[in-house]
């Protein structure tokens, strides 16, 4: 297999995988709190990115890393996993499936508009355009399609997708100075997070006695959406030959996502979610195809 076909075989496994994460999230909210499932993922999630360093003859490498970066470790696990992934379960907990991950998806769009602010970045046309249009489409997801009424389906839920999306920009706009090595770095953050997240647990909602399908949920959730499947994406982008092919492949996952959602959570996917689905993909797509022109003409 080419070094270019590889890239697209790692790509091809994190998408896939990413693709079931909704459903592991809903299967996994009926047997345990947010909260909960924060602890129980990350905890899997540590263990598996444990593992990957012991396999790759690294692990000595974690201690060295843990000295010298204590603090933005410290500070990156705070926002992700643990306050991140608190949010986003709290927002997959009150909404259905495919509306939650449906709004999700347009973190991209966000972290692009908020290093506009913190970047001291020049605001272009096509931000400006993409923004319109995604968040239309977020408009329609919400309020499922009644967007003159302003009718939506659950206001709080909403508000938790919208800020998961603002915190997962955040930690990518500040992850991109971070010269931790990605795989040590992951480790570390959720080093410092498990604390967090079993005193958050322990004095809120409680450890309880979760079922054995709630911690394997648990532990689906910490391998393939926190874990193992962000190892497969970096191997990716590694082999690739152009990071735009490899990109373009997220493209399959919220389609993928929604046949899974139907198939085993069992919800009926409204009409709305799949016109504000497409108009958040069409905006994320319009704004790399405007971004290209231009530069397209530069260079002719």
């Amino acid at each position: 297999m080419t070094r270019q076909g590889k890239a697209y075989l790692y790509g091809l496994v994190a998408v896939l995988a990413w693709s079931t994460v909704a459903t592991a999230f809903k299967i996994s909210l009926k047997h345990l709190t947010p909260s909960q499932l924060v602890l129980y993922a990350s905890t899997a999630s540590f263990l598996v990115l444990l593992t990957v360093l012991t396999l790759q003859h690294r692990l000595p490498e974690l201690s060295v890393a843990f000295r010298r970066h204590w603090k933005r470790s410290l500070l990156l696990g705070a926002v992700n996993p643990f306050v991140y992934y608190l949010v986003l379960f709290r927002a997959y907990d009150l909404l259905p499936a495919q509306e939650a991950q449906a709004i999700n998806y347009t973190w991209a769009l966000t972290m692009t508009l908020m290093a506009i602010p913190l970047l001291k970045q020049t605001p272009r046309r096509a931000d400006v355009v993409a923004a319109l249009v995604c968040y239309l489409g977020v408009l329609v997801i919400a309020t499922r399609g009644e967007i003159l009424a302003l009718h939506f389906s659950n206001r709080e839920g909403l508000v938790y997708a919208l800020v998961s999306t603002v915190l997962w920009a955040g930690y990518w706009i500040f992850n991109a100075r971070d010269d931790r090595e990605p795989v040590i770095g992951l480790a570390l953050n959720f080093g410092f997070a498990l604390p967090m997240a079993f005193v958050w647990c322990l004095l809120g909602d409680g450890l309880g006695q979760p079922s054995l399908t709630g911690l394997l949920g648990a532990a689906y959730v910490g391998v393939f959406e926190m874990g193992l499947t962000f190892v497969a994406w970096l191997m990716a982008m590694k082999l690739t030959e152009s990071t735009a092919r490899i990109a373009n492949l997220i493209f399959l996952s919220p389609l993928l996502s929604l046949v899974l959602i139907h198939a085993v959570v069992g919800e009926t996917i409204y009409p709305s979610t799949f016109i504000g689905l497409a108009l958040i993909l069409g905006g994320l797509a319009l704004q790399k195809w405007l971004t290209r022109v231009p530069a397209a003409a530069g260079a002719a």
